[in-house]
């Protein structure tokens, strides 16, 4: 149904943003790392459900649900578009590749529910029945939804133009088993049959097979196209570390392998260029090959276990002969003078004459939920906070949990879970550590910026955390109440940033105004 747009009574308000070194503040915030300089306002907080919120490809437009309801807003404005109501309680939303459709998932009900932006009173509704529901995406050609079906039974292939339906046998339940290329062009699907591993690339355009082959995995637990298109990459299981390359056309290209006997790739990371392969593993070299063994090799026996655990590990392969270059540690205390590490730390309120600070109740208190912070530079050696983790349960905290490349190539974050409170910012091009940036609190996600070197850290406290290479902001978000940032969203742009809290939602904007000189404050020298 179509509502009628009305004019929400959102404010802008400015907020005060420290940087390191030392915590110098700026009012409304100025940095040379976002431009000449640029401004924090913040918009008020919306209602929201289950943190689903998502920009449209194209960045017109944001859509949030609320329970059953879907919102959809301008991105510039705010100002409600359209207000769908579904059946049931939202679980998932996608916007298709063209951004005139919208997709709502009702997992419960096994139902999915398209909406149009351009024809608000045509709609569409897709019930698998006693088949279930587990996942839904769109096809990148915005026109064909793809459901999973419980226990993966199968994947349907729903037309949104001829009302067709195909079917897809044998999907793989595992953490990414669905990938397709950039161009839309080809689908890759993990399956699992008569006990082992497949992989068929099928064309998009009629859903065709195009190839078929087995993968030498005991238990393939994810697939991923290079952004090119032109390899996939297939991993096994944490239970062992291999990871395969393949062609198009299903040939094996390289399988690397950093050691045995012990749990293996916990994250792996393509660099938007489809240069680097970043291969992040649970724990470093136990049982690892020694330096002059082959790459793609496994070392075989248990002579190389080492006694010590070391840090865990990101690995980097190249895309000519698809060998290491290099690999990234992740030590619990930074010697080398040249990394930069970022320390938050409380800002003591100012004291009033005659005025108590109390602290605040028990069950209003969030993680550092009113306390303003800042960034310090610390001096080396830094000894980073650690989790021993719990040796008999499953899932240990170890490894490396998160990592990305930087849209242009030349930076990768990284999260090791065993340092939660770290993120670790290495220089791609001179293939070093360049800062470690430590919270507070732990690293709940991060997520670059879609057109700059710029990073967007949340801890699920009331601040956001931004840092570039010219240093590191922490930005207090203003209103009423506590408002704990557990995910953030990027807009297409990087003008704005979505910032998502269990109940609600915010837009950060940053705004760039010409002619205001820098006033950053010191920085942390990245030379």
């Amino acid at each position: 149904m179509h509502a009628s747009a009305r004019s929400p009574d959102w404010l802008r308000r400015s907020s005060s943003v420290t940087s390191g070194r030392g915590g110098a503040v700026a009012a409304g915030w100025v940095s040379r790392s976002w431009g000449p300089a640029a401004a924090m306002n913040f918009s008020e907080a919306f209602k929201l459900s289950s943190l689903l919120c998502k920009f449209s490809p194209d960045g017109k437009y944001l859509a949030s649900c609320v329970q059953y309801r879907l919102v959809v807003r301008d991105a510039n404005t705010l100002q409600i578009c359209q207000l769908y109501t579904c059946l049931d309680q939202i679980q998932h939303i996608e916007w298709s590749a063209d951004s005139l459709f919208i997709l709502c998932a009702l997992y419960k009900r096994g139902l999915v529910q398209v909406w149009s932006l351009e024809q608000p009173e045509w709609h569409c509704k897709i019930d698998e029945g006693s088949a279930g529901l587990v996942a839904s995406c769109w096809s990148p050609d915005g026109r064909h939804i793809l459901n999973t079906t419980e226990f993966h039974l199968r994947i349907t292939v729903w037309s949104l133009c001829t009302k067709s339906v195909s079917y897809i046998k044998y999907p793989k339940a595992c953490q990414q088993g669905i990938t397709f290329t950039r161009d839309g062009r080809y689908l890759a699907l993990a399956e699992r049959r008569d006990c082992k591993d497949y992989v068929s690339i099928l064309v998009c355009s009629d859903w065709q097979l195009l190839r078929h082959f087995d993968t030498d995995t005991q238990d393939l637990a994810g697939i991923e196209w290079a952004p090119n298109g032109c390899v996939l990459a297939a991993w096994d299981s944490c239970l062992e570390y291999k990871i395969l390359l393949y062609s198009l056309d299903g040939r094996l290209l390289s399988a690397f392998c950093a050691y045995e006997w012990s749990l293996g790739i916990k994250s792996v990371a393509w660099s938007p260029s489809s240069q680097f392969l970043a291969v992040g593993s649970y724990d470093g070299k136990v049982g690892g090959r020694p330096r002059g063994e082959a790459h793609g090799q496994c070392p075989s026996g248990s002579d190389h276990v080492a006694s010590t655990r070391p840090p865990p590990q990101v690995r980097i392969l190249n895309h000519v002969t698809w060998k290491m270059i290099t690999e990234f540690g992740h030590p619990a205390t930074i010697n080398n003078p040249k990394i930069v590490v970022y320390k938050e730390a409380e800002k003591s309120p100012p004291l009033v004459l005659g005025r108590l600070a109390f602290p605040p109740p028990r069950a209003a208190a969030g993680p550092l939920s009113s306390t303003e912070s800042e960034y310090e530079v610390a001096s080396v050696p830094v000894s980073l906070q650690t989790l021993k983790p719990a040796a008999d349960r499953a899932n240990p905290r170890i490894g490396i949990g998160a990592l990305a490349f930087s849209p242009d190539n030349c930076f990768l974050a990284t999260r090791s879970d065993s340092v939660p409170t770290a993120v670790w910012i290495w220089d791609i091009q001179k293939l070093r550590l360049l800062a470690v940036l430590e919270q507070l609190s732990a690293v709940r996600c991060f997520q670059w910026d879609p057109r700059q070197a710029r990073l967007a850290i949340c801890t699920g406290g009331g601040k956001v955390y931004l840092w570039s290479p010219a240093g590191c902001v922490s930005v207090q978000v203003p209103g009423e109440g506590d408002f704990q940032v557990l995910s953030v969203c990027w807009h297409l742009s990087g003008d704005s940033l979505a910032l998502l809290s269990k109940d609600h939602f915010c837009l950060c904007f940053l705004e760039t105004e010409q002619g205001v000189g820098t006033a950053f404050g010191q920085r942390g020298d990245h030379t």
